[in-house]
């Protein structure tokens, strides 16, 4: 199905006529991917709530846990924990966007498509799956695998507490969440420097959108419905900052041109906060950063850089 969203922001990224983007994308998954997937220790969803808000978050385990029984299939032995905004919304069969991602390789995949709830499993009718490149991903080596005590919700909001801004403002990758009416939704990653991400303040973030692939899925996204979902983990921890807002482009090439590397910046409402300890059995040891980092906004710091 075409999707208007991305067509309308590759013709304002100056690409009218790329025969690409999630109508071009099949739905089978291919050999190799499933082996991939297998393989994963950790994938993001993401999805919308009966509201129209919209969640990203963590499914964690061993290698295996994963899994693809055929080409149009995938099997995850896992659903989010509780108090988790995802959990109970797979009752039904219900749209989500899942991002396979192996930060010690930098290799990432996305499968997007139907998902319903069977016990603590989650099915998943594929009707999206590709590949992205490895730019902007951290790598990083799960290092060990702990048996936390139980999940549980230790803050709740409307807006960014003094400690959460700070961990956001320390960040070097986040995932986003978005869907459209009709079209699905997605997740997809987000990586830069520490300091990527500016707080202006408990309800407004930005950053910069990076080149990537051209395919605009997150951003043709945006186009048709604002709501967002932002993931933040504490890979040390394994702790889970889960916002959901709405976010908007701003096309401004004077503002743009102001952050290292962007081609067009991303403003996010902050509307509400969920913060799991807990919530991920993985630690993962320090990042490497990758090379296609922009080395963002030497000697300044980064609050209080989001517009009125």
């Amino acid at each position: 199905m075409r999707h208007e969203g991305e067509r309308i922001v590759q013709r304002r990224a100056g690409f009218p006529d790329r025969p690409w983007g999630s109508a071009k994308v099949g739905a089978a998954l291919p050999r190799v991917a499933a082996d991939f997937l297998r393989r994963q220790r950790m994938v993001v969803i993401g999805a919308p709530d009966a509201r129209g808000a919209v969640w990203a978050g963590p499914l964690a385990g061993g290698p295996g846990f994963a899994t693809a029984p055929d080409d149009r299939t995938v099997v995850m032995r896992r659903a989010p924990v509780p108090g988790d905004p995802l959990a109970r919304l797979f009752t039904e069969e219900h749209p989500i966007g899942v991002l396979a991602i192996e930060p010690a390789s930098r290799r990432r995949m996305r499968v997007n498509g139907l998902a319903r709830q069977e016990g603590d499993r989650l099915v998943v009718r594929t009707e999206q799956v590709y590949a992205n490149c490895p730019k902007y991903i951290q790598a990083r080596d799960a290092e060990a695998v702990v048996e936390p005590a139980a999940p549980r919700v230790a803050e709740e909001s409307s807006a960014l507490s003094k400690s959460q801004r700070e961990w956001i403002a320390g960040a070097d990758t986040f995932f986003v969440a978005t869907h459209a009416a009709g079209l699905g939704a997605d997740v997809s990653h987000r990586g830069g420097r520490p300091g990527f991400v500016a707080v202006a303040d408990g309800r407004r973030l930005s950053w910069p959108d990076y080149a990537g692939n051209s395919m605009y899925m997150t951003l043709g996204n945006l186009e048709l419905d604002p709501h967002a979902g932002l993931l933040f983990l504490d890979w040390e921890r394994g702790a889970t900052l889960q916002v959901t807002g709405r976010a908007s482009v701003d096309w401004d090439p004077a503002r743009a041109a102001a952050e290292p590397g962007a081609q067009r910046m991303v403003d996010f409402e902050v509307e509400h906060v969920v913060r799991i300890d807990g919530a991920v059995p993985l630690r993962w040891g320090p990042p490497e950063y990758s090379k296609f980092n922009p080395d963002p906004y030497p000697g300044r710091h980064r609050q209080q850089e989001v517009p009125a």
